[in-house]
């Protein structure tokens, strides 16, 4: 999660140097990759999707996904603190709404346990005992 928001904020802080891509002129696509905070921040996405990978396959989508609606919350503190962006009241009641939202989300279990699933994990260990 943290790495997902991070990357999303060093992105944000790249395209504001460089100024608006005109997608009329296909070659400006590929001007954001010469900044090195561009580059961080797709470094930063990277190793996002690659525990996001991770996480799914050990816990149901249900359960991941809203965990990581919690970024959410990250990028409106960075957007606020470090860039100045000025985050209004509803802003931060959408916030507070993700925060509760996921609250009640991981209350549950991380792990949808299926009957066939749990009758065979049985065998195997009958079989190994």
């Amino acid at each position: 999660m943290c790495f997902g928001s991070i990357g999303d904020a060093l992105l944000s802080r790249g395209m504001k140097q460089l100024g608006a891509v005109d997608l009329h002129h296909w070659q400006q696509i590929f001007r954001p990759l010469g900044n090195p905070w561009i580059l961080i921040g797709i470094l930063c996405l990277t190793m996002f999707f690659a525990s996001y990978l991770t996480a799914l396959s050990f816990a149901d989508l249900s359960y991941v996904l809203p965990a990581t609606a919690l970024g959410y919350v990250l990028v409106t503190l960075i957007a606020k603190f470090l860039f100045h962006e000025n985050v209004s009241l509803l802003r931060w009641l959408g916030v507070l709404l993700i925060s509760c939202g996921v609250g009640w989300v991981t209350r549950g279990p991380e792990l949808t346990e299926h009957p066939r699933e749990a009758v065979a994990m049985q065998e195997e260990q009958h079989e190994i005992a």
